[in-house]
């Protein structure tokens, strides 16, 4: 387990990146690569859709272009109080602080359930999927999108070391084990030589 995958640790990482996170993000996944996977959805005016660790809502700002019905979930009180500042702590998206692997939601509650850069960092990330699964209306769809595995023997080492990163084969496993049977994963890029994002999206059994 990488030395983030623990939540107390995310917590204090993310209470001082959310100061810069916005000027870091983009070099890692700009909006070019969120707009891209948000058209892999289908996303109609009427769905109630969540952002699962949404952060300061750099997702959350081109949900909100397909639907007003948005709510955003994130552990760090700092990436939200950035979020809020925003949208407003009772703006357009209402916004909840919670545990990807605890959602405080009830069974069916969304139409699509979005997590971009989030699943690093879940230490029982299979469990977390079954929450995202739980959630999610039958026939609904479930986006994530972590960092895919590096093709260097050293990067390998030193992404084992610090967090999750996952190949093709690795979420195959953790999406059947979460109970989807529907699925197909897409590699996407910044740019050449940038870090890879591998962004898998599901249907959520009927």
């Amino acid at each position: 387990m990488g030395v983030l995958e623990n939540k107390a640790r995310a917590r204090t990482f993310y209470k001082y990146l959310s100061k810069v996170y916005d000027r870091i993000n983009p070099f890692i996944w700009d909006e070019e690569m969120r707009d891209e996977a948000i058209e892999m959805l289908d996303i109609q005016p009427s769905d109630h859709v969540l952002d699962v660790g949404c952060g300061t809502g750099f997702a959350t700002e081109a949900l909100l272009t397909k639907t007003d019905n948005v709510y955003g979930l994130d552990q760090s009180a700092h990436q939200l109080e950035k979020a809020y500042a925003k949208f407003g702590k009772r703006g357009p998206v209402r916004f909840h602080r919670g545990d990807a692997e605890r959602l405080p939601f009830a069974d069916d509650s969304f139409d699509v359930v979005w997590s971009s850069g989030s699943i690093e960092y879940w230490p029982n990330p299979v469990d977390a999927l079954e929450e995202l699964r739980r959630i999610t209306k039958p026939g609904g769809q479930v986006l994530v999108v972590g960092p895919d595995y590096p093709n260097n023997t050293v990067f390998q080492k030193m992404a084992d070391a610090i967090m999750l990163f996952y190949d093709e084969e690795e979420a195959d496993r953790m999406f059947t084990q979460a109970g989807y049977q529907n699925f197909e994963h897409h590699i996407q890029q910044s740019r050449p030589g940038s870090p890879r994002a591998i962004t898998t999206v599901a249907q959520v059994p009927e």
